[in-house]
């Protein structure tokens, strides 16, 4: 078993830098709607395209803000972790 000392569970309050991939290729233009997110594509061959978003946010709700964007854009979701440790 892990030893839980060493993560650090995020807040509901304050800023935390986030890391979240997307399916799909997600304009860089889309930055500012996105909470000003660093937005990077990774294309692989023979794999699907990700976007990859990184950049803190102000707190929970700001991350919420996000999600709620991406799945008003019919974007999946493939991951979001908290890169604060």
């Amino acid at each position: 078993m892990a030893d839980k000392s060493k993560f650090k569970i995020p807040t509901m309050q304050g800023p935390a830098t986030y890391r979240i991939r997307v399916k799909g290729v997600l304009d860089a233009s889309w930055s500012d709607r996105l909470g000003g997110m660093t937005i990077t594509v990774i294309a692989e061959s023979g794999e699907p395209d990700i976007s990859l978003l990184e950049g803190v946010l102000a707190d929970q709700t700001a991350l919420s803000g996000v999600l709620n964007a991406i799945v008003d854009l019919h974007m999946p979701v493939i991951s979001v972790e908290c890169l604060d440790t």
